[in-house]
């Protein structure tokens, strides 16, 4: 058909599908070159232009359209316009044609039953149907596979009996809703393996549709690419992305706007970019992009990588924020921006654009690696470049998502395209007392990775096992002892006191110490007998510190009141209340407090020991403030005893033989009262204070701890029974079966002369 001087031909109908044609329009005279195409379909008229399937070339007295692999798309009527303008006149000459296109086949095949026996030896026979959609021809279709048999016509409208000879059949369906199949397979077990849903929003397929045929030349490729972003962020924001395959679809979508645009201009299709990039971010799809398809388990990396290249294609010129997505830009040679709190600041060669995006959400989807054992503790941040500019540093302050637990380790990180992961390469931490902040050398995007478990101490484990044997041992040993040696020693009431603070103290340390052997090895030790043996230690350990307090408050009382002494009765009533009431009702009340003794709360299942994440509120304090103030008080009894004796040499001894005697007395105080004062345990407080991650300073200050208390019941045995001049006779009279020579009680007393 033709209309005025214009005339267009067509290729013979119908047209093969993929096949390449061409459609001419020409004029009796010549109309000049400016001339249009455009396609008019059922459901829209576009306008041919330039793209990968459609060229126009343009003569005298002709135009020509040339399509390459076309498709259903480019059926209709093809309409060719030239106009003519002068100052008086405008005049349009028209030529109009239709071609149809012989479709590609749609085949659709469906069992009955759906879901047949899955058979592991016998055949299962069942129907089959088979049909083409938007056709009333028939094909001739051939079934592939040593999995099924036809028996009946092979022709696709035709319905025939097929028998299931092998295992691994997959039976398919349509979608309920949506556009696509639903699947499910026959294992090798004989099994119904679970079904797998293909189907795709019918909304957000029309998207996918239009975002492929974006730059094929039906319409400009600028205004397909706003109606795309427009219908993008519309569904986004109103539709329930339900399934994995409708995200992987929404990433599709973008993804292939990033590789069929070179710019963004429109601030329409910036904001719409923005919006649509932030809604699949929502916390509410977190289940969705978190779901296991192996053959697509860098989904989130797509999503990374095409969001990143569309904003440094996007003319952004100011800070814009959505719910998951900030972007802000920066010009100079120096930039400091924010997003989303964290603070970002470079140093540059040039005056190029700085784009700098902030990702919510985003970091909990990227993957990890499991051999690292660590996850993602930030927000993801990306710096991207425009032009030649060269980045010579990055510093990074940001926000964890997660307070670092104690003794976990921190790594600046970036997102490596060719590995597939995160990597510390080119990243290093901006100071040792800053645990937020990362420098790098490089663009990409950014983040912090957690270690999921807490550094160890190098062979602390055997020292703390090998040390804790030893000193059970040694406590058995000294309590044999002492029950060997009472009679005989325990003559006055000092002696009492003294040595009946030494039994309640080695009792309280061996019951702790073999819980702690108990719970060597956590994890094959049950909850609930994790909580008791928490309970246990948590008691025993008090009870022993408060023992040692009894003592002090002993030595301190006879160093400053000499003349005072004090009855065995009265010292039993106050060493129990002291040494066992006291610890019960801290770790009864602790136990109520903390959820009645939840994990987590009151113990760590990690340990069977109690809480501390580095908060006043751990349980672990109450245990610290106890022992921290009974060894401060210890450790001024023993300055006051160490006085006194010092004192007292002064006024006995002559000034030469004066000052040997002191150093040898405060030499023997400090060894004799360290053990059973509690006073190693003084490292424990550093042991607190020096978190791993900080380096050799901790780890020395842990092997220093663990060395002195592992061991803490030998050295009980070597001071308080082998130390002791009174012990070691008695026990030595005992062996030899006589008597001992002659007895005195200075030595115990740490009043002894240098010449004892």
């Amino acid at each position: 058909m033709f209309s005025g001087v214009v005339s267009i031909t067509m290729p013979e109908q119908p047209v093969h599908y993929n096949s390449s044609v061409q459609i001419q329009c020409t004029s009796e005279e010549d109309l000049g070159q400016d001339q249009q195409w455009h396609l008019e379909t059922p459901a829209k008229t576009h306008e041919i232009v330039e793209g990968t399937i459609s060229k126009l070339k343009s003569e005298q007295k002709k135009a020509t359209v040339t399509l390459t692999n076309i498709n259903e798309r480019w059926e209709g009527k093809y309409i060719c316009n030239y106009k003519q303008k002068s100052d008086l006149i405008h005049l349009n000459h028209k030529a109009s044609a239709t071609m149809d296109i012989c479709h590609m086949p749609m085949i659709e095949a469906f069992t009955e039953p759906a879901f047949p026996l899955c058979a592991e030896e016998s055949s299962v026979f069942m129907k089959t149907k088979c049909r083409i959609r938007k056709s009333s021809e028939n094909y001739k279709v051939t079934w592939k596979g040593a999995t099924i048999e036809p028996t009946g016509d092979k022709y696709c409208k035709a319905e025939g009996d097929w028998a299931i000879t092998k295992r691994g059949f997959s039976a398919h369906l349509k979608c309920h809703i949506g556009v696509g199949l639903r699947s499910r397979k026959c294992n090798s077990n004989a099994e119904w393996e679970a079904e797998r849903s293909d189907c795709v929003t019918e909304d957000l397929n029309v998207v996918q549709e239009t975002a492929q045929i974006i730059d094929q030349g039906l319409g400009h490729l600028e205004k397909n690419a706003a109606e795309v972003f427009s219908k993008f962020e519309n569904f986004t924001k109103t539709s329930t992305i339900n399934s994995y395959v409708n995200m992987e679809v929404s990433v599709s979508v973008l993804s292939i706007l990033d590789s069929k645009l070179s710019t963004i201009e429109e601030e329409n299709m910036v904001d719409d970019l923005l919006d649509s990039s932030s809604h699949l971010l929502n916390r509410s799809l977190a289940r969705t992009w978190k779901e296991n398809r192996k053959e697509n388990s860098s989904l989130a990396e797509s999503y990374l990588t095409s969001v990143e290249q569309l904003i440094v294609k996007a003319n952004i010129t100011n800070k814009t924020s959505k719910p998951n997505l900030e972007v802000d830009t920066c010009t100079g040679e120096t930039c400091n921006r924010s997003v989303f709190d964290v603070n970002i600041s470079l140093t540059s060669s040039g005056s190029g654009k700085v784009k700098l995006a902030g990702f919510q959400q985003l970091d909990g989807y990227l993957p990890t690696k499991t051999e690292d054992d660590k996850s993602t503790n930030s927000i993801v941040v990306v710096v991207t470049k425009e032009n030649a500019l060269e980045i010579q540093s990055i510093t990074i302050d940001f926000m964890l998502t997660n307070s670092r637990l104690r003794n976990v380790e921190l790594t600046c990180v970036f997102w490596d395209n060719s590995s597939h992961s995160w990597s510390p390469n080119g990243c290093e931490w901006g100071g040792p007392l800053d645990e937020r902040r990362c420098i790098c050398t490089h663009l990409s995007a950014f983040s912090i990775l957690m270690s999921k478990k807490p550094l160890k101490v190098p062979a602390l484990s055997q020292i703390t096992l090998v040390g804790l044997s030893i000193s059970v041992a040694s406590l058995v040993i000294s309590l044999l002892i002492e029950l060997i040696v009472w009679s005989k020693v325990v003559k006055t009431n000092t002696l009492y006191l003294r040595h009946a603070a030494h039994v309640n103290i080695s009792v309280c340390l061996l019951i702790a110490d073999c819980c702690f052997l108990a719970t060597f090895e956590p994890e094959h030790v049950s909850e609930r007998l994790c909580v008791i043996f928490a309970a246990l230690k948590h008691f025993c350990y008090l009870s022993m510190f408060f023992w040692m307090l009894c003592l002090s408050s002993t030595l301190l009382h006879q160093a400053v009141f000499l003349f005072h002494k004090v009855s065995k009765k009265y010292y039993l009533r106050f060493s129990l209340v002291v040494g066992y009431v006291c610890p019960f009702l801290i770790v009864f009340v602790t136990f109520l407090v903390n959820k009645v003794g939840a994990e987590g709360s009151y113990y760590s299942k990690d340990t069977c020991w109690l809480v501390f994440k580095g908060s006043m509120e751990d349980s672990i304090f109450t245990f610290v403030i106890p022992v921290g103030t009974i060894v401060f008080f210890n450790m001024f009894s023993m300055m006051v005893v160490i006085i006194k004796l010092l004192d007292h040499h002064k006024i006995t001894q002559s000034f030469d033989e004066k000052e040997k005697c002191a150093a040898k007395t405060v030499i023997r105080s400090v060894i004799l009262l360290t053990p059973v004062f509690g006073l190693t345990w003084f490292f424990g407080f550093f042991v607190l204070m020096f978190d791993l991650t900080k380096g050799l300073e901790a780890f020395a200050v842990n092997y220093i701890f663990t060395l002195l208390n592992s061991f803490q019941g030998l050295f009980i045995l070597l001071t308080t029974c082998l130390g002791d001049k009174m012990t070691r006779d008695a026990l030595l009279s005992y062996f030899n079966k006589k008597a001992p020579g002659s007895i005195s009680e200075s030595t115990t007393n740490l009043n002894s002369t240098c010449k004892k």
